[in-house]
This record gives structure tokens, C-alpha cells and sequence, in this order.
């Protein structure tokens, strides 16, 4: 029996993130998921492929069909996948900026949220989130990841938001997730064995 996974229409990371959870939910049989970009299809084949699967495609009416035959022998390859990271110990990332990379601010807001929506799905979890600058302006009132902070901040993952940034963005107020922080308790976190990784 084959279970499909309509992912038209979905930007990304939401088809590999559809899939990877398709995956996870049927321990044996075929998912077929069906993309309607070239960008999409590549993600998607490359996520299956990392994570030992045979697949199938095929292209009708502008969409593409990737047909998945998962066995139970290959659930636990799953794990092995980019998505969910290979990091031996659950990271922390510090993030300075409310955009992702340079060039147009609309892009970089639209990359900065599919990113805190993949590192959600991402195992091991972070450790804990460290924002600084105008990465601050993530955790406060009117951002559009705030339902991605708040799902972590539930699954146990601290979120420190700078206390000076916060005051000189006139933010302080406005905080919705986290805990106002300081340079001494931020630099406790950042020495701690587990690996940085910076954004921005």
C-alpha cells in the first residue's frame, strides 16, 4: 500500500520535513511524495537517498512523483540524515541577526524562518539559543518564528535574549519567549563543551 504526501505548493525545508516525518510513521511499505519544483524534488531525493532508501521517479503535469520503498532494516538510517543532524552533542547557537545572510532583507527574513523551523526538527536539539544584536527582535512580539522558539522553549531548550540588545531596540517590553540575559551568563554558555554555531 502506498501512502502519498502532497507537498505541492510547500516551500522549504516543508517537503523534507514531511517526508522525514512520512518516513518515521510508516516503519514499512511505499510513501510516495509529490513536489511541483525542481528544488523541491532535489531536496527530497537527496534526504531519501542519505537515508539508505531506494526511490522511484517520475514527472507528470509539472509534478514531480518520488515514490519511496522504506523497509523496517532502514528506519534507523533515518536518524543518519542531514535533517536531523549529525552533531554529537546537542549544539548552541548564537545568532546576532534577524535575517539570514547578505542581500535583500525579504530573503533573508524568509531564509532566517525556514531555519529556526529546521533546527526544530533537528536531533539532537540545541542545547540552547543564544540571541544577540538585532537577533533579538526573533524573540519579541510581531516575529514570525516565535512558534517555532516557543515549541522549543516547551521541549526543554533554553533561550537567552540579551538584556542591553533588548533595551537599545526599545524591545524589552515586547520580549513573547526566553529569558533576558547578560555578557556574563551568555559567555557561561558560549565556554561550555558543547559546539557554537554562529548565525550572522
Amino acid at each position: 500500500m502506498t501512502r502519498d504526501i502532497d507537498c505541492r505548493g510547500l516551500n522549504c525545508p516543508h517537503p523534507v520535513i514531511n517526508t522525514k516525518k512520512a518516513l518515521e510513521e510508516n516503519k514499512t511499505g511505499s510513501i510516495t511524495v509529490i513536489v511541483d519544483n525542481e528544488t523541491a524534488r532535489q531536496n527530497v531525493s537527496l534526504f531519501v537517498q542519505n537515508a539508505g532508501h531506494s526511490i522511484e521517479e517520475r514527472e507528470e503535469n509539472g509534478s514531480f512523483y518520488i515514490t519511496i520503498n522504506k523497509t523496517e532494516e532502514k528506519d534507523n538510517e533515518t536518524k543518519k540524515t542531514p535533517v536531523e543532524g549529525s552533531l554529537p552533542a546537542n549544539p548552541i547557537y548564537f545568532i546576532s541577526t534577524n535575517l539570514l545572510g547578505q542581500g535583500s532583507p525579504d530573503l533573508g527574513a524568509v531564509l532566517m524562518k525556514s531555519l529556526m523551523q529546521t533546527i526544530t526538527e533537528c536531533n539532537p536539539s540545541p542545547e540552547a539559543l543564544v540571541f544577540m544584536n538585532s537577533g533579538v527582535y526573533l524573540c519579541c512580539e510581531g516575529s514570525e518564528v516565535l512558534p517555532y522558539l516557543k515549541k522549543m522553549s516547551g521541549a526543554g531548550v533554553k533561550i537567552f535574549a540579551c538584556g542591553t540588545c533588548l533595551d537599545y531596540y526599545k524591545l524589552k517590553g515586547k520580549l513573547s519567549v526566553g529569558t533576558i540575559s547578560n555578557m556574563f551568563e551568555i559567555n557561561n554558555e558560549l565556554i561550555r563543551p558543547n559546539k557554537v554555531i554562529t548565525i550572522g
